[in-house]
């Protein structure tokens, strides 16, 4: 797989429906943090990954411990408006992990803390926009990694 997106807590179900879609047409791999702000038979989760859902390649974790305690060696960049850098800094390798927050609240300050030389963010240019889409930010990072990437 050439990246895997991990959303910690995700909220809204169009949001995670369209990255799945996402991860399915990039051959990435979808790694969901619970808890979870909707069921994952939800319908509008299915709407938005419409028939693509059975075929995405899926892990659940009952909570960041779960996940962290699972990956302790895995190569991880996280993305916050809070990071100082941009993704366009990210080395991108094969199989790294993207660590994406809430839609609400984002990545916690326990996170990025422990984290800080590895959180990145995307460049806003208007002072009135606090931060972008989820399923946004994550097309926009997946697709720049598989750009760097030798063998997509």
């Amino acid at each position: 797989m050439p990246l895997n997106i991990v959303l910690i807590a995700p909220e809204i179900p169009n949001n995670t429906g369209n990255i799945g879609r996402l991860a399915l047409a990039t051959g990435s791999t979808l790694h969901l943090v619970k808890p979870l702000g909707f069921e994952l038979s939800d319908k509008y989760l299915k709407r938005a990954g419409l028939d693509y859902w059975p075929h995405i390649s899926l892990f659940i974790y009952e909570n960041t411990a779960d996940f962290f305690s699972k990956h302790p060696t895995k190569e991880m960049v996280f993305f916050s408006s809070h990071g100082s850098r941009t993704y366009w800094d990210i080395d991108f390798k094969d199989g790294m992990f993207l660590v994406f927050g809430k839609e609400s609240k984002g990545l916690s300050k326990e996170i990025i803390t422990s984290n800080k030389d590895n959180v990145f963010k995307i460049p806003l240019y208007s002072e009135r926009v606090r931060s972008l889409n989820l399923a946004n930010s994550v097309a926009i990072v997946v697709y720049e990694g598989l750009k760097q990437l030798p063998n997509f």
